[in-house]
C-alpha cells in the first residue's frame, strides 16, 4: 500500500498543480470546451501508473505479477490519486475558479474517471508476466 500511497500523492498533487499551471497559461474550465492543452494532463496518470505498478512489480512482487494484482494496485494508485485531485480541484474552484461553477469540474471528473479506467485495464495488460507454459 505504500507505493499506492506515494505515486497515488504524486500523481494526484501533480494533476491538481495542472488546473492552476491552466489558469495560468490562460486557459479555463468552461462552456464544457476543452483545450488541446488540457488534453496533456493524460500524460500524468498514465506515465504515474505505469511507473507506479512497474516498482510494485520489481520491488514487491519479485518482477512476477498477473493481471488481477497489477488491477488491483492500479486502482488503489488511482484511487489515492483520485483522492487528492478531487479535494484540491474543489478547493480551486471554490477560490479561484468561481465564475466556472462545478458542473464544468465535475464533468471533467467523469472523463478523468473513464480514463483511469482504461489507464488501469491498459497497464494490467501490458505489466502482467506472461506464463511460460501452455495448459
Amino acid at each position: 500500500m505504500k507505493n499506492a500511497l506515494i505515486t497515488g500523492g504524486i500523481i494526484g498533487i501533480l494533476s491538481a498543480l495542472w488546473l492552476f499551471i491552466l489558469r495560468w497559461a490562460g486557459d479555463s474550465i468552461s462552456n464544457g470546451q476543452a483545450t488541446s492543452f488540457e488534453y496533456a494532463v493524460v500524460i500524468i496518470p498514465i506515465a504515474g501508473v505505469f511507473l507506479g505498478v512497474l516498482s510494485y512489480k520489481k520491488n514487491e512482487k519479485e518482477n512476477q505479477i498477473n493481471f488481477f494484482e497489477a488491477l488491483v494496485q492500479s486502482f488503489k494508485i488511482l484511487l489515492v490519486a483520485g483522492f487528492i485531485t478531487g479535494f484540491l480541484g474543489i478547493l480551486f474552484v471554490s477560490f479561484i475558479g468561481k465564475q466556472h461553477g462545478y458542473q464544468d469540474f465535475s464533468g471533467r471528473l467523469f472523463g478523468a474517471l473513464l480514463v483511469g479506467i482504461i489507464v488501469c485495464l491498459g497497464v494490467s495488460v501490458t505489466l502482467m508476466s506472461r506464463s511460460s507454459k501452455i495448459d
